[in-house]
């Protein structure tokens, strides 16, 4: 078999692969993304993937403008990391909300803050979704005043505002 033959076939082949896994990806509910937001000057970068939840018009994207927020008294800030790393600091009387736990501390937090309640959520930084996925978890709950502090406790307590440990 001449190689033109190979190589012809192996284009077929590699082509019919490519077709194939693309149409999988494309219409299977979890699919991998091929585009995302990637610029953290964007906001809180995310794969773009079909179930999403990274919603950029929720996001405080100044830590200053956060700060007023704090200062009015206003919002609830809820804090989407680990437990323990919000023991290691956290902003000062911000509640813990952990989104690994949100099943076991959500009907708590239900009787404890009413659904008028405007929540400031916020995690790492732009490189964790946490805050996100508690915001959409917390609408689903039907709280509808929600923000995202984009750059979350890192910006928070870098630029010296009231923290706790």
């Amino acid at each position: 078999m001449p190689y033109k033959d190979i190589a012809i076939e192996l284009i077929i082949l590699l082509s019919l692969s490519f077709f194939i896994a693309f149409s999988v990806n494309f219409f299977s509910p979890r699919g991998i993304a091929l585009f995302g937001e990637w610029d953290t000057l964007q906001g809180v970068i995310t794969a773009k993937s079909k179930d999403d939840i990274v919603v950029h018009e929720l996001e405080i994207e100044d830590v200053r403008k956060a700060k007023e927020i704090y200062d009015s008294g206003k919002a609830l800030f809820v804090d989407a990391r680990v437990q323990e790393l919000y023991e290691d600091g956290h902003i000062k009387r911000a509640v813990s909300l952990p989104i690994n736990k949100l099943d076991l501390l959500i009907d708590k937090f239900i009787n404890e803050y009413p659904i008028s309640t405007w929540i400031v959520t916020y995690c790492s930084g732009r490189e964790c979704q946490d805050s996100h996925k508690l915001a959409q978890y917390l609408f689903e709950r039907g709280y509808i005043n929600i923000s995202v502090l984009a750059d979350g406790y890192p910006d928070w307590e870098g630029a010296g505002y009231p923290i706790e440990r």
